[in-house]
């Protein structure tokens, strides 16, 4: 509570500058009157938020240090001419302490703030000679934005249904290695139900939610879309409990700290799903060299499944044949100059996932190659354990760039394919034809040898079925 005070008289002692200055670091409006600004800079003091106190205690400091300053360009008046108004009982001038005079601790500014006074008035009569005092300006550290535009990636099986915490910063403050924050979100009483009732609890079944709450973390950059990114030293609480986070991938480097893989956090099952009571969430890292600042976001997603989004593929309809046509024909004329001319291509049929053949063959339009792969299979594998890693040629590709390829699902679909064929011929033109199974000739069966034992054991039974006859 004194906190709190303590910062709202800081406040109070703002200037305009020093009001938009505040708001504009929080991404609150700047226009208005002065009472005005200090009403939305109080406001600002109940979210409680890091940043924002130690934005409050940086500008108060800078007031005192520009007083400071002022103080110490004022011409200094002779000895001859002074004239104290009061002496001690020995008639000498009363000096500062050293202590007063050299500055001011942290607690003395906030103590001064609390009382609202300026902590470095000296309180003596006028007429007195002092000396200047001197504040060393203190190293601050880089300002970063409460709510940066931050866009993470979108993640294939989640769709964002709402969102509970803005992307909001997680800064180094001060000199310490280790750093902590707090943050609070809250649920309406539609997201409530929603998540409630989503919670799967049929016999047998894993308790999950088809509706999460999930949290992520990724680098301050607004250049491009970032991805899950973890700060080092990680601890996270909701409600006072511990998430558990994804298991860091070990290393073999000397002296560098294993990350962990860029996957999203599911916290329902900690979070209190009521809309009366709100939810604290406890971040807890270690900044490390550049003092980079990173970001944490809280959001309703909908979990999706590997079905789903096959469904959603085939919505988005199939590539026309027409294109990989094009395709063929342009890579088999790309060799047309060369001494020994390129007339046709072998393509499998075989997904290089599960090898066998294709049952829905696609490719991403950002892959240059025209092997394809089974779409069920790949959206199945990723399901498990998404990389979203192309099998064909090892790059990174996106759910949204993928697409069936309607050239290959007709060879598929087509009755002059036998069953039995896996690989077809890609003609020049852009047709194909079929590669006949070379079967292999049948092979003699190998003479077989006997012992003179065995020879003369198999005639003694031939006589023997003689003689019963």
């Amino acid at each position: 509570m004194a906190e709190n005070e303590i910062l709202k008289n800081m406040v109070m002692n703002f200037r305009v500058s020093e009001l938009t200055m505040l708001l504009s670091f929080a991404g609150r409006s700047r226009s208005g009157r002065k009472t005005e600004l200090q009403m939305r800079a109080l406001e600002l003091i109940k979210l409680r938020s890091s940043p924002i106190n130690a934005k409050i205690r940086e500008l108060y400091r800078s007031i005192q240090q520009q007083n400071v300053a002022a103080m110490a360009q004022t011409p200094e008046p002779s000895p001859a001419y002074l004239a104290p108004t009061t002496r001690t009982s020995s008639g000498a001038i009363p000096q500062l302490s050293p202590s007063k005079s050299s500055g001011y601790s942290a607690s003395d500014i906030e103590r001064s703030a609390l009382q609202g006074r300026n902590p470095y008035s000296t309180g003596i009569a006028p007429g007195y000679y002092t000396s200047k005092p001197v504040i060393s300006p203190a190293p601050s550290a880089p300002a970063f934005p409460v709510h940066p535009d931050v866009k993470l990636k979108k993640l294939p099986f989640f769709d964002i249904v709402a969102e509970l915490l803005r992307p909001s910063t997680l800064a180094p403050q001060g000199s310490s290695r280790y750093h902590e924050a707090n943050f609070v979100f809250h649920l309406t009483p539609q997201q409530a139900t929603d998540v409630a009732s989503s919670r799967d609890a049929r016999p047998g079944s894993k308790i999950d939610f088809t509706n999460q709450i999930q949290m992520r973390f990724c680098l301050l950059e607004t250049s491009c879309e970032q991805e899950d990114n973890f700060p080092s030293a990680l601890t996270v609480k909701v409600n006072g409990k511990l998430v558990t986070l994804p298991n860091p991938i070990p290393t073999n480097k000397p002296g560098v700290e294993p990350k962990r893989p860029p996957r999203p956090v599911n916290v329902t099952s900690l979070c209190r799903l009521s809309p009366t009571v709100a939810n604290q969430i406890n971040v807890q890292w270690s900044s490390d060299m550049g003092c980079r600042g990173y970001v944490v976001a809280v959001y309703i997603v909908q979990r999706l499944t590997s079905s789903d989004l096959l469904q959603r593929l085939k919505n988005k309809g199939v590539r026309p044949a027409e294109y990989t046509r094009g395709l063929i024909k342009d890579k088999l004329s790309e060799d047309a100059d060369m001494e020994i001319a390129t007339t046709s291509l072998k393509v499998s049929l075989v997904c290089p996932l599960g090898k066998m053949r294709m049952q829905l063959p696609c490719r991403a339009t950002s892959c240059s190659h025209l092997q394809c792969f089974d779409a069920s299979l790949f959206l199945q594998m990723n399901e498990r354990k998404p990389t979203w890693i192309c099998p064909v040629c090892d790059k990174s590709i996106l759910y949204d760039n993928l697409a069936i390829d309607g050239y290959f699902s007709d060879i598929l679909s087509s009755p002059l394919l036998p069953s039995e064929s896996m690989e077809v011929q890609l003609n020049v033109d852009g047709t194909w034809t079929v590669l006949q199974v070379k079967k292999e000739p049948a092979s003699r069966p190998a003479p077989s040898f006997s012992s003179p034992a065995a020879t003369s054991n198999s005639s003694m039974e031939i006589e023997t079925v003689k003689r019963q006859r």
